[in-house]
């Protein structure tokens, strides 16, 4: 369980990301993290990971305050930022001096998604291109087996094959006492994969908070994701944008009278821009008790 309450965080001492930021998340799932740019996404994961330190408010992570950095906390937590540094060492010396410090790494697991890459342990890191260093780095991410992983933008520098390669060994890698955090503005690539869907949004103060917090089960429960040849009689319009045979739209709920429209399945770009265009509405529908927002 992961659990932030009136959080409080910035950078400089006027301005704050976070202010009275409170987000709760089951164990056990893949989360999708969402939010415009400069929204603090790698932020809220650092706070997770114990890197950063809220100024006010409290972080937990299962029993543990990851601010205190204990040995206990951190050999269960993984980060992949989305900027890295890898050192000029084979993958094998690689991991034989960081796989010491997770309890549960696999060998035999790591060697497998190795195999999947078609990287030898024998390859210098340094040596890699971007795409292939991220391969290897998710690898062992997944490898660590910890009950948290942290992965920001994990498909930036990946083709289109090694999209859909990250996708199943991050769905084969999660279990019930494992919980994935993916933070990305690649949502077309991930929407798949990630449930429930956490979005961030900008209140008037400036500062972010969560606009939506839901599982896809409730989300198309709510609101309706179709094709219409246009957009008269209509329920309540949340997004439309203009496609070939018509419009996209999300709707807040299914149209009455199906006759001439397309049902579709969630599509999260559409999701994501009806919920800045709305946070107001969005969280109205959601129950979510929580500042207004202002429109983007």
């Amino acid at each position: 369980m992961i659990q932030l309450n009136e959080v409080k965080f910035g950078y400089t001492r006027n301005r704050f990301i976070y202010d009275g930021l409170s987000l709760t998340l089951p164990p056990g799932t893949i989360f999708g993290l969402l939010g415009p740019n400069g929204a603090g996404k790698s932020t809220l994961l650092r706070l997770m990971a114990g890197l950063l330190f809220p100024k006010q408010g409290t972080v937990r992570v299962n029993q543990h305050t990851p601010g205190n950095r204990k040995p206990a906390f951190l050999e269960d937590v993984f980060l992949l930022p989305e900027e890295f540094y890898v050192p000029p060492v084979s993958i094998r010396t690689f991991v034989k001096s960081n796989a010491p410090f997770y309890p549960r790494f696999g060998h035999t697991q790591f060697a497998g998604y190795l195999a999947e890459f078609g990287l030898p342990d024998t390859q210098k890191l340094s040596e890699l291109s971007y795409g292939q260093k991220k391969k290897v780095l998710i690898g062992f991410g997944l490898a660590t087996n910890t009950a948290l992983l942290l992965l920001d933008e994990p498909t930036n520098g990946l083709d289109i094959p090694s999209k859909s390669q990250f996708r199943r060994l991050v769905a084969g890698a999660a279990h019930e006492h494992r919980t994935i955090i993916i933070s990305t503005h690649q949502v077309r690539d991930l929407e798949t994969l990630i449930d429930p869907i956490v979005i961030l949004g900008e209140k008037p103060n400036g500062s972010i908070g969560v606009v939506l917090n839901a599982s896809v089960e409730s989300i198309t429960d709510r609101l309706w994701f179709g094709l219409v040849p246009d957009l008269t009689g209509l329920p309540p319009i949340l997004h439309s944008e203009r496609v070939v045979v018509g419009y996209a739209v999300v709707t807040e709920n299914r149209p009455d009278e199906l006759t001439d429209y397309r049902s579709g399945r969630l599509d999260l770009e559409r999701l994501y821009n009806a919920v800045q265009a709305h946070p107001a509405r969005i969280q109205q529908l959601f129950s979510l008790e929580t500042q207004p927002y202002a429109h983007s």
